[in-house]
């Protein structure tokens, strides 16, 4: 019987009846295994490719030296990002001491912390499961939920802009924040006390365009809405409180006076606080811009000629800066993908809804109630993401297993899945993509999934809330790089990528 072969994928089985050479065979066993080996690497390149982030460690790590991006040709009227933190801050001055990367993070849950109050406050059970709870377990959640005072509203951020109030024009840079209604700066004489900031204080007697509110008119009632507080009266002159959950604060005169923020976009009797009493974590900012969604947030006061249309990208560490548009952008990419804004309590907060993560190509085994029941938010002044637990925990498995190859680093405050890259060069990082309503799939730039405290100590991004039921928060470390639109008369918020460039 003449010798005969088997072919299967990866070897050949020579029939014991042969007696001819095995020459042949054995070449074509070397030469199948060969192939399929290849083949095999090419398609594990492949997959690495589709689902990993491959880049030099360097690119994670913040820069030292200012390399701005160029603004290109936007409309409506566009300023430019910093980040605060971030070489091209002209508020880090030489010999400066800015904060560690524990006390951004530290900072970052009092913010959260009160995000989740406020909305706690206002609806206590809106994001409750429906299963029945104790009375004492009801009883306990209700106080630890609600804020110590109403008036609490948020921390810092870490992205400044740059506008003019007065006439003539004092250019002064502020925090600017889409979780905050009320724009304020700090102002001269300063009757109790005000922080350092780095451009002079605004002194509303040098401007002959500026005048206080009434306490009697309909805008002065208007800013319980707006801060939280009910507004006070001093000789006829409408008062502003708004305390943050740091406890920095800002009292002072509620005001109007011309708004500038190009050549051609100036409008007047702009409401505004003309803070007298300031103190808290402001860096050397001159206040705060609010961009939420209530009558007094300078979306809402611009909306006759942008139409409440604004959008954004916020730059990395790594030295360049972004640009926050006013009216639509007409260098955005065709290609933005739309989400409906989800229903929402109260008149601040930009609710959107997630419906799944991918980590690495793999869909986490997350059922969307999870994020139903607790809600989710997009914040530009959270820094890090936090998750219902169940979310997180998934993710940070799955995150975990896709990284056994890189050894582990002590957990960094809030983030507790941290790695030491200090003896590589080239790293592969697991690709991480939200789902959000409307079949809309944002994938995240790397600087959306890893925090870095040096080469040493590079950490995920995320953090887990420590139950299913507080508020989720779609944070700016997750949004860097991308372009963040906001139609909010349209209700519908967009995703586009390159946005800074």
């Amino acid at each position: 019987m003449k010798g005969r072969f088997v072919k299967y994928p990866n070897t050949i089985i020579v029939s014991p009846m042969a007696t001819k050479s095995l020459l042949l065979p054995s070449f074509l066993l070397i030469l199948l295994s060969f192939s399929w080996d290849k083949s095999n690497a090419l398609e594990g390149r492949k997959t690495i490719e589709s689902n990993f982030h491959t880049l030099q460690l360097t690119s994670i790590l913040p820069s030292s030296s200012c390399n701005p991006t160029n603004k290109g040709k936007r409309g409506g009227s566009s300023l430019e990002i910093i980040n605060k933190h971030g070489p091209c801050s002209q508020l880090n001055q030489k010999g400066s001491k800015g904060p560690t990367v524990n006390e951004i993070l530290a900072h970052d849950q009092a913010r959260v912390d009160s995000i989740q109050a406020r909305i706690a406050a206002q609806n206590f059970n809106l994001f409750r499961k429906t299963d029945k709870t104790s009375k004492k377990n009801r009883a306990k959640d209700s106080k630890t939920s609600l804020p110590a005072q109403s008036g609490i509203a948020l921390g810092t951020g870490n992205y400044i802009v740059t506008v003019g109030i007065g006439t003539p024009k004092n250019d002064l840079s502020l925090v600017f924040d889409t979780g905050s209604d009320l724009t304020w700066t700090q102002c001269q004489p300063c009757l109790k006390s005000c922080f350092t900031q780095q451009q002079p204080i605004f002194n509303p007697s040098s401007s002959s365009t500026y005048s206080n509110i009434s306490c009697t008119s309909t805008a002065c009632s208007g800013l319980k809405s707006a801060t939280g507080n009910t507004p006070g009266c001093s000789l006829s002159t409408c008062i502003y409180g708004i305390q943050y959950g740091d406890s920095s604060f800002s009292i002072g005169y509620f005001a109007k006076d011309k708004l500038t923020l190009s050549a051609t976009d100036v409008f007047d009797e702009f409401m505004f606080g003309c803070g007298q009493n300031n103190k808290g974590l402001f860096g050397k900012t001159a206040g705060l811009i609010g961009l939420g969604r209530d009558a007094l947030s300078i979306v809402s006061q611009t909306s006759a000629k942008f139409g409440k249309y604004f959008s954004y990208c916020l730059p990395t560490r790594r030295g360049s800066n972004g640009h926050l548009t006013f009216g639509k952008n007409s260098g955005v990419k065709s290609t933005i993908q739309f989400t409906q804004f989800a229903s929402s309590q109260g008149t601040s907060f930009y609710f959107i809804d997630v419906l799944g993560i991918s980590v690495g190509g793999k869909a986490l085994a997350i059922s969307p109630m999870v994020f139903k029941n607790a809600g989710t938010i997009i914040d530009s002044g959270t820094v890090i993401t936090r998750l219902p637990s169940t979310a997180y925990d998934n993710l940070r498995s799955t995150f975990r297993q896709l990284m056994t190859k890189y050894p582990r680093a002590p957990d960094l405050s809030l983030l507790d899945t941290c790695y030491d890259l200090s003896n590589y060069t080239t790293i592969n990082i697991p690709k991480i993509s939200f789902n959000f309503n409307g079949n809309t799939k944002v994938d995240l730039d790397i600087s959306g999934i890893l925090y870095p405290n040096g080469i040493s100590q590079v950490c995920l991004a995320f953090a887990g809330n420590g139950d299913d039921n507080s508020i989720a928060i779609f944070g700016n470390t997750q949004q860097q790089t991308l372009e963040i639109v906001y139609d909010v008369a349209g209700e519908k918020l967009g995703f586009g990528y390159g946005g800074c460039s």
